[in-house]
């Protein structure tokens, strides 16, 4: 959930870069689109807690409808961020690179 909160900031923000301003997402926004979108696979309600055991933990805080990272919980995201970016590099290098289909072999399964 943490994980998923940074990079819907990341994404929101990109267009941004070179201005002063940031944009902030409402927790039932933010909510909404996550389950929308089925990434995690539960129900609107264990988001809900989720987030509030990420404010428990103090890693985000709710202020004036509005999701916000703390410093901790900042720090965190770019922990989970550096362990988990060379799965992806590989998977989207795969994604993208095909292999020749001449050099390849197809075989029955087991």
């Amino acid at each position: 959930m943490l994980y998923s909160l940074g990079q819907c900031y990341r994404q929101l923000n990109k267009r941004f870069d070179n201005a002063p301003l940031e944009v902030s997402i409402s927790k039932v926004t933010f909510i909404e689109a996550l389950f929308a979108s089925g990434l995690l696979g539960k129900t609107e309600r264990a988001m809900y807690k989720n987030l509030e055991f990420l404010e428990r933990k103090r890693l985000i805080f709710y202020t004036q409808k509005e999701l916000r990272f703390t410093e901790r919980g900042y720090k965190q995201f770019l922990k989970l961020q550096a362990t988990l970016q060379p799965y992806m590099l590989h998977e989207r290098f795969w994604a993208s690179h095909a292999i020749d289909n001449k050099k390849l072999q197809a075989k029955l399964k087991r």
